[in-house]
């Protein structure tokens, strides 16, 4: 038997666009909960988050908004955020997810790439202050042309202009929206460089969010607690829109992922759902108020993001009460999710495996030197296809062609193993992304920062094992001659405000030359064998992930 699987359904895929299916459970569950702020106390019912969303959507709209034009979101968890989501889906317009941790270099760079014409911003958080590097940049942007501030004057105003504008003109707009359109651009370490933007449209999204709500068994009564970020599709599509498309309610426990206010969530609002990355969850089942609070409400939720470690999986369903927790496996030019395990799989499928083909996708393990298909139980590079399949990279057809071939088959760069039932293993990956903790980091574009530090004439990026995050970042460097010792506190604090934090090397090993293959090419593979010798990581690299 061939490694390839088609998923069935007897619920057919969704056909209409963000807007519409909001309006179809807003119809349906008007005043049942929808969103709850836990930071502020703010709770909108179905009925008011529409009110606020066609709010914002003709705020944007008195701003010269128009269908395919590009909006940016660059802020942490709020409700805004979500409120901009839908928002822009109404109008037809692209939202473009900016990471919370970008720096000046990222933020320009996606500003630039993307076409941005409206940037809607948080004033800053944590150590940025996002409206000073805006400041920075504008002068380099010449597409955008306005910056509305959340919980500013401006933000005030949009929601004025939008509340005072006539409603039926979201009408003529919509009639005039297909749920093939572009809806969402999503930026995701590439294969060379800097990111590169997937490009999602309202049926990619949508539908992948109502059957990862499907698998998960959600309807009205759920309310799934959303610590993951927005700016991921873990967020706003696993999160939000798996949420609105079965009315369940979506509660954010704080703008950033805190585990003492994860639990405090969870057990105020009765959630019934949970997300989170390994790295999350570990930090949740460490938590000392945890055996204080009452979470007999939970019943699901899902782990992805990151490989998940089986021990920290049998614990959450042990210790949390996630009976029916379940892992999904995807990617963002997936929408994400390509795989999850199901709520009846057994305990050992749920903790050694991504689980089975979602819903109307396909999924083949091929050989990647032939392409060929290769027999269950033998590894090989695993393809998606189907309705969740990108529509490409962002104003780069080449790069586009490069992971999506002829046929439309995604190509993941992920070496996996289907077994006899069609469960799916994943053993590694063809490139050397590094996946930090849910994070995507590609180490050429660190490497290429490296590079502008006066005393480094080389420089590899790695990802070793870590107990924590999954991986963490190893730089390999070689110095100038003469240049003074290289410690990895000094890179550190070269990096600092200059690169997102998780892409600082956490470990540096200063050499005089890289282990090379015979043809010239640096082994990065056998990098990784010595560094886990060299940094003492033989417990973290015998962790058991799915």
């Amino acid at each position: 038997m061939i490694s390839y699987a088609s998923g069935v359904s007897a619920a057919p895929l969704l056909g209409d666009t963000i807007g519409a299916n909001l309006d179809r459970t807003v119809a349906a569950f008007a005043d049942r909960d929808a969103l709850v702020e836990r930071a502020t106390g703010r709770r909108w019912t179905y009925d008011q988050l529409a009110d606020d969303v066609e709010a914002v959507a003709l705020g944007l709209h008195g701003l010269g908004v128009a269908k395919g034009d590009r909006v940016g979101i660059w802020a942490p968890n709020c409700a805004e955020w979500t409120l901009v989501q839908y928002a822009t889906a109404k109008l037809g317009a692209i939202l473009v997810t900016i990471n919370p941790a970008y720096r000046v270099h990222e933020l320009e760079f996606v500003l630039n790439q993307a076409g941005i014409r409206t940037l809607v911003a948080a004033a800053a958080f944590k150590t940025s202050d996002y409206t000073a590097m805006i400041d920075e940049v504008r002068p380099r942007c010449a597409a955008l042309s306005d910056v509305v501030v959340i919980g500013s004057e401006g933000w005030d105003a949009l929601l004025r202009t939008g509340r005072a504008a006539d409603r039926g003109v979201l009408d003529e707009i919509g009639a005039g929206l297909g749920a093939d359109d572009p809806i969402n651009i999503q930026y995701t370490s590439g294969t060379t460089g800097f990111p590169k933007g997937a490009t999602l449209s309202h049926h990619n999204i949508l539908n992948n969010g109502y059957f990862v709500g499907e698998l998960c068994g959600y309807d009205e009564e759920d309310r799934v607690c959303v610590p993951v970020p927005f700016y991921h599709c873990f967020g706003m599509v696993m999160g939000n829109l798996a949420a609105t498309s079965h009315g369940a309610c979506v509660v954010i426990p704080a703008p950033a992922f805190d585990p003492k206010a994860t639990l405090e969530a969870v057990a105020a609002e009765r959630c019934t759902s949970l997300y989170g990355v390994p790295t999350m969850f570990i930090a949740v089942l460490n938590e000392p108020s945890l055996d204080g609070l009452d979470l007999s409400s939970l019943r699901t939720g899902i782990m992805a993001g990151s490989p998940c470690p089986v021990e920290v999986m049998k614990q959450v369903i042990e210790r949390l009460g996630m009976g029916e927790v379940t892992i999904c496996y995807g990617m963002t030019e997936t929408s994400p999710v390509s795989t999850q395990t199901r709520a009846g799989d057994s305990l050992d499928r749920r903790v050694s495996t991504v689980g089975t083909v979602h819903p109307h996708l396909e999924v083949k393990v091929v050989d990647p030197a032939t392409g060929v298909t290769v027999p269950r139980g033998t590894p090989g590079e695993l393809c998606t296809r189907g309705y969740s399949v990108m529509l490409g990279y962002w104003d780069e057809p080449e790069r586009t062609a490069e992971v999506i071939d002829a046929a439309r088959w995604m190509h993941t760069g992920d070496l996996a193993v289907m077994d006899g039932e069609g469960y799916v293993n994943i053993t590694g990956r063809i490139k050397d992304m590094v996946i930090r903790g849910g994070e995507n980091v590609y180490p050429r574009e660190i490497e290429e920062f490296l590079y502008t530090h006066p005393d480094i004439v080389d420089a590899q990026v790695i990802g070793v094992p870590d107990e924590k995050y999954g991986e963490e970042l190893m730089a390999w460097v070689r110095l100038r001659d003469g240049a003074a010792e290289l410690t990895a506190e000094a890179l550190r604090e070269f990096c600092r405000g200059r690169l997102a934090h998780f892409k600082i090397p956490r470990y540096v090993h200063v050499v005089d030359d890289f282990p090379m293959t015979v043809t010239g090419k640096v082994r990065k593979v056998q990098m990784r064998a010595e560094a886990i010798d060299i940094l003492g990581l033989g417990d973290a690299a015998a962790v058991r992930h799915a």
